[in-house]
């Protein structure tokens, strides 16, 4: 917290020549209303509102440049915001500045169907194009669970509920358009699906949250819509049984497209969210995509192995209105979370391991909660090691909230003693900051410091996130 006092104390007034640049530019789409910053100030982290001293709606690359040209002139902060659904405090205006809002940005500019690409401005969300897709027989697989925005997606290196079977964010994107901390405009890649072509500036600013650039454009790669999808929900004993059962199919190569983990307690909130009647036991959500055949296949193997971990039912899904239903109620497990404890603010945190360690970092991680009576539920996309661990806190109890990060700190420690991560899709933002020197170490710091340094010399790109300055 120190870190945000500190930068919060240089917060300086804009200047009256910066707001007259910008309404002359933007005219009605600068807004500087209380209610307007507040809606820019604050994600889905336990963070309080940190609120910028204006929002300015961008509607094409040119006025994003436009604007981080006028703001790099006057050592103005920018931060960059798609849907505000960020859980580590990636929107927040810790100095002030600008919020450039990209949502109105928001045109799928081409289908490339032949090559299985699109292009799309940085506002698009991922149902939108998704809706535009529809008749192409191609989609877009990503799915971070809330309707986020492509270049938001981008920036944080979003992945989701299909990357054991698609990937994530980093290999689903060609190329993009940046406008870098001086106001220039940047390509990184084309359309090809390789190249050798110099430093893969793409790769780079996937990932890099709006501290070195703001994403105005994505190229993405799509996928034929599966023949046939199925989906199936199973139980099991113990979370242990349920994790290994995951591990052994992985192992086997089995292609699943999901494969989500849900513990009792998130069982437990999405049936009285969702008014469902699910055993309350650690359960299993897969789903399968192919022909007719194979989805048949991987589900008959899918079938044997959780059988060999005393897996009780095996519930098909085959309609979609039955496969949305049980969908929609993971991804609502978030706010059927917080009726387990009415009040309450949720601290959201994940990490990711090898997944022959999987069960071990699970297991460690929920006795450590159950330990110390905190309300938790862990959900994950385990069939890529990825779990979330969403602890339940009195906002106005520094000592719960403090019980609940010391237990994220013990469960980041034992990813990293795995030769896991402290993030596999969250993102750094204000709250893995440490924990990624705990990861990379100094001298990895350092270089990630210096392509900081050198891209962003006045440090006015989304400053405070990922490393200190």
């Amino acid at each position: 917290m120190n870190h945000i006092v500190n930068l919060a104390a240089l917060r300086k007034p804009l200047p009256s020549a910066l707001l007259a640049q910008l309404r002359a530019l933007l005219g009605e789409r600068l807004s500087t209303t209380q209610a307007m910053r507040e809606h820019h100030g604050r994600d889905e982290s336990s963070y309080a509102p940190m609120l910028p001293d204006a929002v300015a709606f961008a509607h094409s690359t040119d006025e994003v440049a436009a604007i981080v040209s006028a703001c790099n002139t006057y050592g103005v902060p920018v931060i960059p915001f798609g849907s505000g659904t960020s859980l580590e405090g990636h929107i927040l205006a810790l100095q002030g500045g600008i919020s450039i809002d990209l949502s109105q940005f928001n045109r799928v500019i081409a289908i490339h169907a032949e090559d299985l690409t699109a292009t799309v401005q940085a506002g698009v969300t991922r149902k939108q194009l998704n809706v535009e897709l529809k008749d192409t027989g191609l989609f877009f697989p990503i799915d971070p669970g809330a309707d986020a925005s492509l270049g938001g997606m981008a920036a944080t290196r979003a992945s989701g509920t299909n990357a054991v079977r698609y990937g994530t964010m980093r290999e689903n994107t060609l190329a993009l358009t940046v406008v870098t901390a001086d106001g220039r405009v940047i390509k990184t890649g084309t359309r090809a699906r390789k190249s050798s072509a110099g430093y893969d500036l793409t790769r780079l600013y996937v990932g890099s949250e709006g501290t070195l650039g703001i994403i105005t454009e994505v190229t993405v790669r799509l996928y034929p819509q599966p023949e046939a999808i199925s989906a199936a929900v199973c139980s099991f004993a113990s979370a242990g049984d349920a994790v290994n059962a995951v591990i052994e199919l992985i192992q086997l190569g089995v292609p699943v497209a999901r494969v989500e983990f849900l513990d009792e307690n998130g069982v437990r909130a999405i049936n009285a969210h969702d008014h469902l009647g699910l055993p309350e036991q650690p359960l299993l959500l897969f789903e399968f995509h192919g022909s007719t055949a194979s989805v048949a296949e991987q589900a008959a193997q899918v079938r044997d192995i959780v059988a060999g971990h005393q897996a009780t039912g095996f519930d098909w899904a085959t309609r979609p209105e039955e496969r949305s239903r049980l969908w929609a109620a993971r991804h609502n497990a978030y706010f059927a979370l917080l009726q387990l404890r009415p009040g309450c603010t949720a601290i959201s945190t994940d990490c990711c391991v090898p997944i022959s360690r999987l069960a071990e970092c699970i297991l460690d991680t929920k006795a450590d909660c159950e330990q110390h009576r905190m309300v938790y539920s862990i959900i994950g996309h385990v069939g890529d090691g990825n779990f979330h661990v969403l602890m339940m806190v009195d906002p106005n109890d520094a000592a719960d909230i403090a019980q609940a990060e010391a237990i994220n700190a013990r469960m980041v420690t034992r990813a990293l003693a795995m030769d896991g991560t402290c993030t596999g899709e969250h993102g750094v933002g204000l709250h893995k900051m440490d924990f990624l020197i705990e990861e990379h170490g100094v001298n990895a710091i350092d270089t990630m410091r210096a392509i900081k340094h050198a891209l962003d010399p006045k440090n006015i790109m989304n400053p405070g996130k990922i490393i200190r300055w």
